[in-house]
């Protein structure tokens, strides 16, 4: 059996995932399907670092030296062809946290923060709570497939504009961006002085027919106009572990952001396991991710032809990265809330509703399908009963 075959029980470990069903879905009868975290173990490199950490039996306060720095530079170097200077790196519990920062560096209360929807949750709650005004680029949504508008984006920035969060790769809807597209984004931003927060990490999630380009690799003046966000947490299922790292290679940019993580008390520093799992991670996971894209790509191909053959009306679009589906069931003919309803009391599967990532993804749900498959093969029936059935 595949390492990424076997089923492992999650329920009370304080799983936000397994353990949270019945504060989330009002029902511990459904097969979680939603978070986006993995249920594979980590790489056992990773899981034998903590435990020889944890067995030296002291916590204290943990530096990041030249070995852990080292690892994320030759990462990027190896899987993105991305050659940065240690020196560009800042660190962080979480990339949301570093987007959080970013705005309140580079921008004042009131001003137009940009995103393009639908997206990550988390990118309308920053630009809410801090104040900030919310632009939105809708994605062109036509034949199961996500493109960007690029005259509204170019109307939007022309506005005033002062910074774009950008997903890239893009959660929820899949998109890998293609050179070009980076380019187009790119270029524009630098005519319209607005500012980049590339969150890009699902970087190394991606299909093998297809090629993550970090936005800030194009050229030098897009790199200083960029705040890039990444992590290992996703590629590795690290994220209960709290470790990520910004990439500024602009000094006087980085000197503004430090200064906003310091004045919420971040002094650039990880815990000491998400040090140690980063570090290993980077350092002897390759091999394992390898095969994980593998297993992921076999997945998305699976809930497609299960869908297509039992299910037509749930159109899966179409996914060139991540363990995210987004799949739409416009032809259901049901509204936002009867969505939900009938996907946790009929297929009785915990999914994210597509509302939750702007009024563009009403019609949507999204599922995680970084699961053994025998657990993608029972949500995915539990789904196609429940249409059937209706």
């Amino acid at each position: 059996m595949s390492i990424f075959g076997k089923v492992y029980d999650r329920k009370q470990t304080r799983s936000v995932k397994w353990d949270m069903l019945q504060e989330v879905f009002q029902s511990n009868d459904v097969l979680p399907m939603w978070v986006a975290d993995m249920d594979f173990k980590a790489p056992e490199e990773v899981n034998q670092a903590l435990i020889e950490r944890a067995k030296h039996g002291i916590y204290g306060y943990t530096t990041i030296d030249n070995d852990v720095s080292s690892s994320i530079v030759n990462w990027l170097q190896r899987r993105h062809d991305w050659k940065i200077d240690p020196s560009w790196l800042s660190y962080s519990p979480g990339v949301v946290n570093s987007l959080h920062m970013a705005v309140q560096a580079f921008t004042e209360p009131g001003d137009k923060v940009l995103i393009q929807t639908p997206v990550y949750t988390p990118f309308y709650n920053i630009i809410k709570e801090l104040d900030r005004e919310m632009v939105k680029n809708p994605l062109i949504y036509k034949d199961q497939y996500y493109t960007i508008d690029f005259d509204d984006l170019e109307k939007k920035l022309a506005s005033g504009v002062k910074a774009f969060i950008f997903c890239s790769p893009h959660n929820p809807v899949g998109r890998v961006w293609n050179k070009d597209e980076l380019q187009k984004i790119a270029d524009l931003c630098l005519q319209y002085n607005v500012m980049i927060f590339s969150d890009e990490i699902h970087a190394d999630l991606i299909f093998p027919e297809e090629k993550h380009i970090p936005i800030a690799t194009l050229s030098e003046e897009i790199s200083k106009n960029t705040i890039t966000c990444m992590a290992p947490s996703k590629t590795f299922n690290l994220a209960g572990l709290d470790a990520s790292y910004v990439i500024t290679s602009d000094k006087v940019n980085r000197q503004k952001l430090d200064k906003a993580f310091h004045r919420q008390g971040f002094h650039n520093m990880l815990n000491t396991m998400g040090n140690t799992a980063l570090e290993a991670a980077y350092q002897h996971g390759e091999a394992w991710l390898d095969e994980l894209v593998q297993v992921l790509e076999q997945h998305a191909h699976y809930v497609r032809e299960m869908f297509e053959s039992h299910a037509p009306e749930l159109k899966v679009v179409r996914s060139e990265g991540t363990y995210l589906l987004w799949v739409d069931c416009s032809a259901l003919e049901l509204n936002k809330q009867e969505l939900k309803k009938f996907m946790v009391e009929q297929a009785r599967v915990g999914l994210n509703a597509g509302q939750d990532y702007g009024t563009e993804g009403e019609a949507f749900m999204r599922i995680n399908i970084a699961c053994p498959k025998t657990t993608l093969e029972e949500g995915i029936k539990r789904i196609i009963s429940a249409v059937q059935a209706r």
